[in-house]
């Protein structure tokens, strides 16, 4: 039974759905966590289920939301896609299952 308001769809027309929200396409992500990232999330890696369109802000809080302590490195942090550096913003990203995600904080050193 569907509840009011909601439509479901089936099979390969919801492949290519999207809406303002990110559509309900979710994949698995590796997130890999560097230095001070690692240490606030308490692991360097695990997966997460994140929304195929998604941009880099709201991919961001999507992993603070599972660890809220990343917060504070917020405006020091790089943050790489695919192996590629990503500005937080409204940058679309359009994910595959699998793809490598990765927290760097800055790295002192000279």
């Amino acid at each position: 039974r569907r509840s009011p308001g909601r439509r479901r769809r089936r099979g390969p027309a919801a492949e290519g759905s999207s809406s303002r929200d990110g559509g309900s396409m979710r994949c698995q992500v590796s997130v890999l966590y560097f230095a001070r990232s690692a240490e606030l999330a308490g692991l360097r890696c695990e997966t997460l289920s994140v929304p195929r369109e998604i941009t880099s802000l709201q991919l961001w809080e999507e992993i603070v939301k599972a660890h809220p302590r990343l917060a504070v490195i917020r405006d020091q942090v790089v943050f790489a896609v695919r192996q590629e550096y990503v500005l937080l913003g409204d940058q679309l990203l359009v994910l595959q299952p699998g793809d490598e995600v990765a927290i760097i904080p800055p790295i002192s050193g000279g």
